[in-house]
């Protein structure tokens, strides 16, 4: 039995562009009592066209974890099928609607065995912290990672790179099928938190920054400090769509 309770809180910020197009939401399991997931999707595609995409993402995630039970069926399992249902579902809403939708993708499920899984594909991010230091986070599926990796260029020149929004990997591609990337920690004890982000709110903080907003407060005093501070430093620039969601264990 876990020793802590699971708190919770999101936050939206449309910046400069017409619509909102991420997506995020917080469930509860129909059929797993304890278990929760948190899940986020950023839309791209054109006007409304992202956000049809980011929507499936959204409403995929609900459905299978609500049918989803841990006597029955295996969780990386679940995430991979997440992934692609909406990925095929995206692309024929592209067809009807003669757009080209396809979105990122991020969730997070925690177990009450304490275990957390996670699956991504894209750039929108998951960080783990325990306090304010910093763990781990996801590695983006864009194009200046693949450079990373080969050695090409350096993780501080990414931000200044003219090819640095550039994606290989997205739900709702025409051309290729998706791959998942797959996460998991055992172990997990109070003062654990993780945050899941979309591009145009990590873009702005160091990942110390931000592991020191969510150990300092609620998770939606942090949603709100983030988003508040995000705004302030996009000022003079075309600011994206900003979406997060903290979850912190913390003593019962």
């Amino acid at each position: 039995m876990s020793q802590y309770k699971i708190e919770a809180g999101t936050g939206q910020y449309i910046g400069d562009r017409q619509e909102q197009q991420d997506r995020v939401a917080l469930f509860g399991a129909a059929k797993a009592p304890g278990f929760m997931m948190a899940v986020l999707a950023d839309g791209m595609g054109g006007r409304t066209g992202g956000a049809i995409a980011a929507d499936q993402v959204i409403r995929t995630a609900h459905q299978l974890f609500d049918e989803f039970s841990p006597l029955n069926d295996n969780i990386d399992t679940m995430l991979h099928t997440i992934a692609l249902e909406a990925h095929t579902i995206i692309k024929l809403s592209g067809l009807t609607a003669e757009k080209e939708p396809h979105s990122t993708f991020v969730a997070l499920i925690l177990t009450p065995s304490g275990t957390a899984h996670w699956a991504h594909a894209g750039d929108s991010r998951l960080y783990r912290y325990h306090g304010q230091a910093f763990a781990e986070r996801t590695v983006d599926h864009s194009y200046v990672e693949h450079l990373i990796g080969k050695g090409q260029i350096k993780r501080e020149e990414v931000v200044h790179h003219r090819l640095s929004n550039i994606l290989v990997n997205v739900l709702g591609s025409l051309q290729k099928e998706p791959f998942i990337t797959l996460g998991r920690h055992d172990g997990l004890k109070t003062g654990d938190a993780f945050l899941l982000c979309s591009d145009g709110l990590w873009q702005y903080f160091s990942k110390r920054e931000m592991g020191v907003a969510i150990a300092r407060h609620t998770p939606r005093q942090c949603a709100e400090l983030l988003v508040d501070k995000a705004r302030e430093r996009a000022v003079g620039k075309s600011a994206d769509n900003c979406t997060l969601a903290v979850i912190k264990l913390v003593a019962t």
